[in-house]
């Protein structure tokens, strides 16, 4: 009898200089990481739990010289925001498939920590992957904001 795959859920996000689609650095880092450190050859072994937590602007618009006059124009902005974030998480799964290492990806709206939090407590993962967004390990050790639990 087969076991069942261990489960590696990757926290990933969008690049905050190049914007959607693309990853951001430490997304693609902590992805790259788990496959060379964990999954190495043994794709069978493993399915990778791909998580957007996909975060809203502070003011909720995208694009500052648009006008919103009409509810569908809001509908419109957030079909729009969810297909980037699609667009993210498809460069993911496509390096999945392309090494045969079984996957599932999707996206939570909200604050990163709280989602990923929720989402660990929901899905309960084997391991957990996040990136450093550039932080060594003794910045990230100090911090009281790194440090919640979830």
């Amino acid at each position: 009898m087969e076991s069942e795959p261990t489960r590696v859920m990757v926290a990933v996000n969008e690049s905050t200089i190049k914007g959607y689609p693309h990853a951001s650095i430490s997304s693609k880092k902590a992805f790259e990481w788990t496959l060379k450190k964990i999954v190495r050859s043994n794709t069978s072994g493993f399915k990778l739990l791909l998580l957007h937590a996909q975060v809203q602007d502070e003011d909720g618009f995208d694009d500052v010289d648009s006008i919103y006059a009409s509810p569908d124009d809001f509908r419109h902005m957030r079909e729009r925001n969810k297909a980037k974030g699609l667009h993210l998480l498809e460069f993911f799964v496509q390096k999945c498939h392309e090494i045969g290492v079984g996957c599932e990806a999707w996206i939570r709206k909200g604050d990163p920590t709280e989602v990923i939090c929720h989402e660990v407590r929901r899905v309960r993962p084997d391991f957990l992957v996040v990136g450093s967004r550039g932080l060594g390990p003794f910045q990230k050790m100090p911090s009281h904001h790194n440090q919640t639990q979830c």
